[in-house]
């Protein structure tokens, strides 16, 4: 079979015309599982950790994958195989990752409203790091220590308050001034000075997240610059506990028109700056997931109201929210091969009773008639993960392509899953 690629990991066989991922054709396995599903490629997931592996391999360093861009278990059992650690930012991603075989010691709990639940079970866990995000969480969590008899292990979440010159969406940007993220630099000397009198906390890191979505390195290399500056005045005022430094994730992907991170530049220009002693971390989600992931649906019907066409498919933001929440750009082609000459603008909707469910918007598209089949690409990172059952809709189906050979990893909810938790005849209570 000969291929040329289009997107990493999926493939169009250069004779039928067909989409293939890896060695596994879409058609196929569509008729297999039904659509929507979301397939992922294990090569692509595979060869975007070792080149963040590589990039910091000049360094002490620890790779924890971030579950809130994609946690399937089958997905978080290959990466802990690789050999990477978990960052999680809630009791029930925590408690997936150790289902998914993560030490505690393996594991960094993140996250800006963590409750006492959460903080116990991250002490409970025994996890490398607690990312504390405001003074009240670490005498919160001293507290909760101390009625544990245990020491917590300390990160502080700094805020680098850089002005981020970048065309990333508001909402996925964290380290500006004035977000809910982390805390000041001031305000991080303070508490790490603090922490210095506390006797069930260990300053353990500190930590920054710029944003996800960044191809550029400047904001890593002066973020960086800003995370040594307070390492080095917390060391000065006597602090001498820390030894990791956390850079985050926020790594962007090429979606359309994107620049891919220059890694080589990351490895020059910020690694350099960090002191030997101190153990790197990196929290990537959309970098190793991002680009592994499509969309497959099919084609219900076609529509002209006289102003506009659409493309009605059984896919829709129940699915995929990122196009109708951010304004999300993917690239969306047949299954298979186009037709040469027959192309159409159209609006891509889904079957959701809401205006705002759409894939794509004034989209140019080969043309695709009803019972088609086509994907949405690069939508391995906040996909399944987002998707709901608005409207009484079934999660889609979730399969990992490896080679020649596919695997089912999470099935199509049935109409029974959307009931399960309901209480069909209540309980009455009175005081």
């Amino acid at each position: 079979m000969g291929q040329s690629v289009l997107t990493a990991g999926f493939t169009r066989d250069a004779q039928s015309g067909s989409l293939y991922c890896e060695g596994v054709p879409l058609d196929r396995l569509a008729d297999a599982v039904g659509t929507p599903a979301y397939v992922y490629s294990a090569a692509v997931i595979a060869e975007r950790y070792g080149r963040l592996r590589a990039m910091l391999s000049a360094v002490n360093h620890r790779i924890h994958y971030t579950l809130k861009a994609n946690a399937n278990r089958a997905i978080l059992h290959m990466l802990r195989e690789l050999g990477a650690g978990a960052e999680v930012v809630s009791g029930g991603e925590l408690r997936r990752a150790q289902r998914s075989g993560f030490a505690g010691k393996d594991i960094v709990f993140g996250g800006v409203g963590k409750t006492d639940d959460e903080l116990r079970e991250a002490l409970a866990a025994g996890v490398l790091l607690i990312n504390a995000e405001s003074e009240a969480e670490v005498r919160r969590l001293d507290a909760l220590a101390a009625d544990a008899g245990v020491v917590a292990p300390l990160g502080i979440r700094v805020n680098p308050e850089l002005k981020l010159r970048t065309r990333t969406h508001q909402y996925i940007r964290t380290g500006e001034k004035g977000h809910k993220f982390g805390v000041s630099y001031d305000d991080a000397l303070q508490i790490g000075r603090m922490v210095a009198s506390m006797r069930h906390v260990s300053l353990l890191g500190l930590d920054m997240h710029l944003g996800s979505q960044l191809s550029r390195i400047e904001p890593y290399r002066a973020g960086t610059e800003r995370l040594m500056e307070l390492y080095r005045e917390l060391r000065g005022a006597g602090v001498e506990t820390i030894r990791y430094l956390d850079l985050g994730g926020g790594l962007g992907v090429r979606y359309d028109t994107e620049q891919a991170p220059d890694l080589d530049r990351f490895a020059k220009v910020v690694l350099p700056q960090i002191d030997r002693e101190l153990t790197v971390l990196m929290e990537p989600g959309r970098f190793i997931v991002g680009n592994a992931g499509a969309l497959m649906g099919t084609v219900l019907y076609r529509k002209a109201t006289g102003e506009k066409d659409y493309v009605i498919t059984d896919a829709g933001m129940t699915e995929l929210l990122r196009p109708s929440h951010y304004g999300a750009y993917h690239r969306i082609e047949p299954v298979s091969a186009p037709r040469e000459g027959a192309s159409i603008v159209a609006d891509v909707v889904g079957p959701v009773c809401e205006s705002g469910d759409f894939l794509a918007l004034d989209r140019e598209l080969p043309e695709m008639r009803p019972g088609e089949r086509f994907v949405v690409h690069d939508v391995g990172a906040y996909g399944y993960v987002m998707a709901s059952s608005y409207n009484g809709r079934r999660r889609a189906a979730e399969v990992l392509v490896d080679g020649d050979r596919f695997a089912v990893v999470t099935q199509r909810e049935s109409y029974d899953d959307l009931m399960r938790l309901e209480v069909e005849q209540p309980t009455w209570r009175s005081e």
